[in-house]
């Protein structure tokens, strides 16, 4: 087999970082935004391709399972549900480069809308907010959660967004060396900072429902944690069902590639309704852990659902308490922790669930304006190659998507977002498309600055351009998306959390040596916790279970890297060298050929990504490229001559 068929290149230079913080090189110089990412694909259903033998079928990834984006013609025509800049400027009091903050008027749109036209809109009678040309200044997180809204602007540097956290925005628990968001620090009554996870941001998609349990916390609580308590309608531990072992399969209730989930022979199941979301989640167990050649370790193991996925319930058995979803299971669901045989972690046993999207948010959409977060004592210069956070009370996001579906953004420009310009946290079926993202002012420890997909499903992420971030990341179980004909300086990253069935394609990555996790002037480190390492960041990272354990698991099985044009520089100005060039070769992480495999060397897993990024695994080490296609794409029939 040639070099090129084995997947690696050697690059036979090798660099020396120190583990402690360095002194940042000069700016250098990047490709202009939108230089290689292709924003004419067409991905409308009649161009995909049926799935690829062997491979996931990705045909239904995106809005609606595959559909269009919207058009004019499904804007509602009812004058009510459009909002026009002179109906926010004389009713709203939001007006353009006045100075003043428009926070309170944008929201009020926001809630009207929800309250005269969510109710009887749809994807084809979606509301429309019309924002004016001109800067509008943002104080706190405005929460878009009416459904079927469309927010646009005048054009991507016509209308800008300019977000200014306020005191009760601005994270006031830090870490206690104050390098990072302090989320379990941060308490009211009986809740904590974590359940904001991923974070407060400057539009947030995501229910404000407050379950009945936590009214009088909410009711309570300051400013600046009510916020906590938001969307607790739509947590786990309140809204999910336990489950049962399924009959002649003691300890499992359902296993990879059934459809049917046994629930629990007590407790409601009103909520679980055909038509309806549910996330069925899967309790880790010591075996899971195993399977991951991540023990033995020195980091806490986690009672916790690593193992996620948003479904559509396609049936319901009330007799027989199961439900049936839409399509297969791509994990085992043990009943319990230890149901699977393994013993208890940290003495506990933790039950898997079915956990419905009691109040999912959809039908929204951002379009055609720009938007950013302004640190006047802060430089973007200084932001450059630097891999720390620079204000970590201000790791405030752009675009946040939480328990929310069938969403979008399109056409926006994004500078200098004071942590992930766009973030997922259980969201299926979105379409991010010809964006610009360029910058974060934190990119540093508790893992700030990503262009990131957490928990996200059946997803199309395309066209997009994206500058001077940490990563793009697929983490915590992301599943069948699919990255294609964008343009990044940043790698394609697998972060860790057994996500799977994912494909990076048509993509252009170009990463200069200055990418590198010693690359930091303070608040530096990862996503766990810890210090930066001396190693390069090459145009691919995998998630290792010794590594990845320290804050997930191990990067799951049959990610997908096929004709993606990726180059690393490792030294600097030194040239850019090719990695994994075959445009033609099918290359499958974490797989065999019929089952996941961990990456190893020699038959040793490999403990770390870093420093073995040039390594060969094909051939039984955890790389199956067994596979070709003439076609330039695996998901789209026709890509416009590339």
């Amino acid at each position: 087999m040639s070099w090129k068929h084995r997947g690696f290149l050697a690059l036979a230079v090798s660099s020396v970082l120190t583990a402690s913080a360095t002194v940042l090189p000069s700016p250098v110089v990047r490709a202009a935004p939108g230089a290689g990412a292709l924003t004419s694909l067409d991905l409308s259903p009649g161009n995909r391709r049926a799935a690829v033998s062997g491979l996931y079928d990705w045909s239904k990834a995106g809005y609606r399972g595959g559909m269009n984006l919207p058009g004019a013609g499904d804007i509602n025509s009812n004058q009510t549900c459009q909002i026009t800049p002179q109906e926010l400027s004389s009713q709203y009091n939001v007006k353009p480069d006045d100075g003043a903050d428009d926070s309170a008027g944008l929201q009020a749109a926001i809630d009207a809308i929800k309250s005269s036209c969510s109710g009887s809109a749809s994807y084809t009678e979606l509301s429309l907010i019309t924002l004016p040309a001109g800067e509008l200044i943002v104080s706190h997180e405005v929460h878009v959660d009416a459904d079927y809204l469309v927010i646009r602007g005048a054009g991507t540097t016509a209308t800008k967004v300019v977000y200014r956290p306020d005191s009760n925005t601005l994270y006031d628990t830090l870490t206690e060396d104050k390098s990072d968001w302090d989320e379990d620090g941060m308490t009211s009554g009986s809740g904590k900072g974590g359940w904001l996870w991923p974070g407060r941001g400057l539009f947030r998609v995501q229910s404000r429902g407050v379950h009945s349990s936590y009214q009088s916390d909410y009711s309570s609580a300051p400013a600046n944690r009510k916020d906590i308590f938001e969307g607790t309608v739509n947590v786990h531990w309140k809204s999910g069902v336990k489950l049962r072992a399924k009959a002649g399969d003691t300890g499992f209730s359902a296993r990879i590639g059934d459809r049917v989930v046994h629930l629990a022979s007590s407790g409601s199941i009103t909520s679980l309704t055909a038509g309806s979301l549910v996330n069925i989640r899967a309790a880790n167990t010591r075996k899971f852990y195993a399977e991951q050649q991540a023990l033995p370790t020195t980091f806490p193991l986690l009672n916790m659902h690593m193992r996620q996925q948003i479904f559509t319930i396609a049936s319901v058995n009330t007799s027989q308490r199961t439900i049936t979803l839409d399509k297969p299971l791509e994990f085992d669901v043990p009943v319990n922790s230890t149901s699977d045989g393994s013993a208890a972690i940290g003495g506990a046993t933790y039950d898997s669930k079915a956990a419905p999207l009691v109040d999912p948010v959809v039908g929204v959409g951002f379009e055609n304006f720009g938007f950013t977060q302004d640190m006047p004592n802060l430089t973007k210069a200084e932001a450059i190659d630097n891999y720390g956070n620079m204000d970590p009370r201000a790791e405030m996001h752009g675009i946040v998507f939480k328990w929310a579906a069938n969403s979008w953004v399109r056409g926006m420009k994004a500078e200098m977002t004071g942590s992930h310009p766009i973030v997922t946290e259980e969201a299926k079926n979105l379409q991010i498309v010809n964006n610009e993202l360029d910058g974060s002012w934190n990119k540093g420890k508790g893992g700030n600055g990503y262009f990131r997909g957490s928990r996200v499903w059946d997803s199309v992420y395309a066209g997009n351009t994206s500058r001077n971030l940490r990563h793009f990341t697929f983490q915590w179980s992301a599943s069948g998306n699919v990255v294609v004909g964008n343009d990044f300086d940043s790698d394609l990253n697998l972060h860790g959390g057994w996500e799977r069935n994912n494909l990076f394609e048509l993509n252009t990555v170009k990463v200069d040596y200055g990418h590198r996790s010693g690359n930091c002037r303070a608040n530096c480190g990862d996503e766990g916790g810890g210090g930066p390492d001396d190693s390069n960041w090459f145009p691919i990272w995998w998630g290792a279970g010794k590594k990845a354990v320290k804050w997930s698991g191990a990067s799951g099985y049959r990610n997908v890297f096929f004709n993606n044009t990726m180059t690393k520089q490792v030294a600097t100005n030194g040239p850019f060298q090719e990695y994994y060039p075959d445009k033609q070769r099918i290359y499958v992480f974490g797989w065999n050929g019929s089952a996941y495999k961990h990456l190893d060397i020699g038959g040793a897993p490999i403990a770390d990504w870093a420093k073995n990024e040039q390594r060969d695994y094909t051939g039984g080490h955890g790389v199956d490229a067994t596979k070709t296609d003439s076609a330039k794409s695996l998901f789209l029939k026709s890509v416009g001559g590339k």
